[in-house]
């Protein structure tokens, strides 16, 4: 099942089970805008290279589109719609005044220069310039882009619009970047697991961690637990796998790291066979990196009590629905709401942007706690209402605020 329909399929559910109108649940499902442009740039050997760039623009009943371009060689137009509409619900989830977007260029960025890449950047800007903007829909940086693509992005579109630093997020600090936005998907992970622990009674000092995934959600989520007092057994990356059951010094494996070396040969764990993380001995399981990892056959073995979805539907959705996990006792907290922290964070760039009064760190990230709380409770109160498990109480909630925000707006007319 591709992401589109399991997405759309999680809509539909949620739909249901809020006893949607019809007419209202399709409206709600079709996107606003798709957007496909040509991207085409001279290389640095005088060759001409041609690309094709996406823009959906999903909703925007409650405020501008928000959503991460991406550069990925398999970026097509069904992942950016799936993307682009899980953005919809995730913001409607923790409550910021944002619709669903998502954007990509089909293209390899290790195979281009950084010339090539700002030329890329700069024609596709020039493409959907018109389309895009401060209080109608704001990227910000995803797979394969960060905060120079959002700096570069915001030098084009200033050019046609005027000194706009609002018209993108994840910005670097010196071009009105926000505090805190590096760590913030990361530390929405960690204030996320510690909301549904401390519904069970529990916290993540004491607690076993096992993580997949060590870029930057994954190292960040690693320093706060490993600073928490929670103890992470085993964490992997591309580059390998290893464990250690007294725990992994994070401080010293982020030291080896930032210094050039690989996972693997880090002294202060043993490698192990990748295949085995998510089957890891653990109280809690963190995927942070690829989606449709925890299939049938690695959802049987789970041995962790918690899962939390900090990859975009790292849960194969057709496992899922089986309830292989919930008969398991396994409880998922899900991608939808375990890693907003980063569009959390964008949020309150756009905020300092448009007010031009910047705030310091610890605001920035007692705002976030302060959300991520909030919207842990309400799910909670979603789940307790329909009697569905948190995916769902995410799902219900987030379409509800959207299905309600779309008929005050008067939506048939």
């Amino acid at each position: 099942m591709n992401s589109l329909v399991a997405t759309s399929r999680n809509f539909r559910q949620a739909a249901r089970i809020l006893g949607l109108d019809s007419k209202l649940e399709k409206s709600l499902l079709i996107p606003f805008r798709e957007i496909k442009v040509e991207c085409s740039i001279p290389r640095d050997d005088g060759s001409l290279a041609s690309f094709v760039g996406f823009r959906v623009q999903h909703d925007n009943a409650r405020g501008p589109m928000k959503g991460g371009i991406r550069y990925h060689p398999e970026v097509d137009l069904d992942e950016v719609n799936a993307l682009a509409q899980l953005m919809t619900w995730k913001t409607a989830v923790v409550d910021i005044p944002y619709g669903g977007a998502k954007g990509g260029i089909g293209c390899s960025p290790r195979d281009l220069t950084k010339s090539e890449l700002e030329r890329l950047t700069r024609v596709f800007t020039q493409k959907i310039h018109d389309l895009i903007g401060t209080h109608t829909d704001v990227p910000a940086p995803d797979m394969g882009t960060n905060a120079q693509t959002m700096a570069w992005i915001l030098d084009e579109y200033s050019k046609f619009h005027g000194h706009s630093p609002a018209v993108v997020t994840g910005k670097p600090i010196d071009l009105g970047g926000s505090l805190g936005r590096e760590a913030a998907t990361g530390r929405g992970v960690v204030f996320a697991t510690d909301a549904l622990l401390g519904d069970y009674g529990k916290s993540i000092q004491g607690l076993t961690f096992a993580i997949q995934g060590f870029g930057n959600v994954g190292s960040w989520a690693a320093k706060l637990i490993h600073e928490s007092g929670g103890k992470i057994v085993a964490i992997g990356d591309v580059s390998g796998t290893i464990r250690n059951p007294n725990g992994l010094d994070i401080h010293q494996l982020l030291k080896h790291k930032a210094e050039g070396g690989v996972l693997k040969d880090f002294t202060g764990g043993d490698a192990m066979d990748p295949d085995e993380l998510l089957v890891h001995e653990c109280d809690v399981l963190i995927p942070c990196a690829l989606g449709g990892v925890l299939n049938r056959e690695k959802m049987l073995p789970v041995k962790a009590k918690y899962i939390i979805e900090a990859a975009n539907h790292p849960t194969d959705p057709e496992a899922d629905e089986v309830k292989i996990l919930s008969k398991k006792g396994v409880v998922v907290l899900p991608d939808i709401y375990a890693n907003a922290g980063g569009v959390t964070v964008s949020y309150f760039e756009w905020v300092q942007n448009i007010q031009g009064f910047m705030w310091h760190e610890e605001k920035v990230n007692s705002e976030l706690q302060r959300y991520m709380k909030t919207a842990f409770r309400n799910i909670k109160d979603m789940c307790m209402s329909h009697g569905c498990n948190l995916r769902m109480g995410a799902f219900t909630l987030g379409v509800s605020r959207v299905a309600r925000a779309t008929l005050l707006r008067g939506w048939e007319a």
